[in-house]
């Protein structure tokens, strides 16, 4: 079974490294709940998500580490680069790199990933493309 979860977790990066959010039903069940905020629970939220993601960062690359399997449980590292070329949270194109990392837990049923919790540093993702995060979330 940790194999199989190990794969769940090759397959998302996968579909980033790819950027084909169409085939985020290879490893994402359809009612999938997300806890993040700003991601709607069910694979199209997903998919539209990651597909925002790829029309701003178009050249992004994720790798992952530290993945760890316990029951129907997978955490992982991950580390993720692109360079900021579309608009991104209402954020133009800056020509920038974007780096960082985020620490993933999900949760998986019949074989795919059922639900999911994040944890990153948005505000230095934002500074790093120039923005102010707390000036963005007070318009």
């Amino acid at each position: 079974m940790a194999e199989n979860h190990r794969a769940l977790v090759q397959l998302f990066v996968d579909m980033i490294n790819s950027h084909d959010a169409s085939t985020i039903g290879e490893h994402t069940a359809a009612g999938h709940i997300d806890h993040n905020p700003i991601v709607d629970d069910g694979i199209e939220a997903n998919r539209a998500f990651f597909q925002q993601i790829f029309d701003a960062f178009p050249d992004v690359k994720a790798v992952a580490h530290d993945v760890i399997v316990d029951g129907d449980r997978i955490a992982a590292r991950l580390e993720y680069s692109g360079t900021h070329q579309g608009t991104f949270f209402g954020i133009p194109a800056t020509g920038r790199t974007l780096n960082f990392q985020s620490i993933d837990i999900w949760r998986v049923e019949d074989g795919l990933l059922a639900e999911h919790w994040d944890q990153l540093d948005v505000a230095g993702m934002f500074h790093q493309l120039g923005a102010d995060f707390y000036a963005l979330q007070a318009q």
